[in-house]
């Protein structure tokens, strides 16, 4: 599909990748619908490796086409699009987002992201329409209402996402019960749930298989920040936490200092009398 073919490109060594770095709003732009169409095919592994690299690419860029109206605006809109997406991305796929990346979620979302572990279907709904990009029906008709409905291409690609929701709405409660438990009998899993057995072995499924996503060469990549199996009545849980890094932070207080050095500096200049 164009989808699949756009998100693997991106991937991969793209062979327009050397020619959109010229240009901050084209390579941002190709980068956005890439982690789009990862997003929409359920790869939020790829979606937040792609939008953390270019989100981080804007912060380190920014002084250079913030003087530039006709760029700025499109690239800030941009920037807050992958922010709407990465906060349903990383409730999805909890993964470890850099630092700078993850304060700017927590400042810009930071009221809306309790809200989605809890599974509130109007903040998904909110920050979907937020960040999605607008959709072009691929059939051409004088009624198009009667294809789409009275929201057209943008609310069917809603209800395909509110279908994928659903399927994921207990994973991140069920996960905050099992972190706090190396071994858990399903009986009392079912009663913290409010749930019978065979509904917990069903749930404890899906979130093995939501949380399986295919690396671009077809293997498999497992997304889960912790692991367990189940042993007849009996679930087993093991933490599989990757140690914090903390080379990004010291990194984007090089940058800020190497910025802040930048203006200082071209203040005196422009305060320099003439020679």
């Amino acid at each position: 599909t164009i989808t699949s073919k756009i998100s693997s490109g991106i991937n991969a060594e793209w062979p327009l990748r050397p020619g959109m770095s010229l240009v901050p709003a084209c390579q941002i732009t190709a980068n956005y619908y890439a982690g789009f169409a990862n997003f929409m095919i359920r790869k939020y592994a790829n979606t937040i490796y792609l939008y953390q690299h270019i989100l981080g690419y804007i912060q380190r860029t920014k002084h250079f086409f913030q003087n530039r109206s006709f760029q700025a605006e499109d690239i800030n809109k941009k920037n807050d699009q992958m922010l709407a997406l990465l906060a349903i991305a990383s409730t999805f796929c909890p993964l470890r987002l850099d630092e700078s990346v993850n304060q700017q979620v927590k400042e810009k979302y930071s009221d809306k992201l309790n809200r989605l572990q809890h599974g509130d279907m109007t903040v998904y709904d909110d920050l979907f329409f937020s960040g999605c990009p607008k959709f072009l029906s691929p059939i051409v008709s004088e009624n198009s209402s009667s294809l789409f409905g009275s929201s057209g291409p943008r609310g069917l690609q809603l209800q395909v996402f509110k279908s994928e929701v659903d399927q994921q709405r207990l994973i991140p409660t069920l996960r905050s019960y099992l972190k706090l438990y190396t071994t858990i009998p399903i009986s009392k899993l079912a009663k913290f749930l409010d749930m019978d057995e065979n509904q917990v072995r069903c749930c404890l499924m899906a979130f093995k298989h939501k949380k399986e996503v295919a690396k671009g060469d077809g293997g498999e990549q497992t997304t889960l920040d912790i692991d367990f199996y189940v042993d007849k009545n009996m679930i087993h849980i093991s933490d599989t936490k990757v140690a914090r890094h903390y080379g990004d932070y010291y990194v984007q207080q090089i940058i800020k200092l190497r910025e802040s050095n930048r203006q200082i500096l071209s203040r005196v200049m422009a305060a320099a009398p003439p020679q």
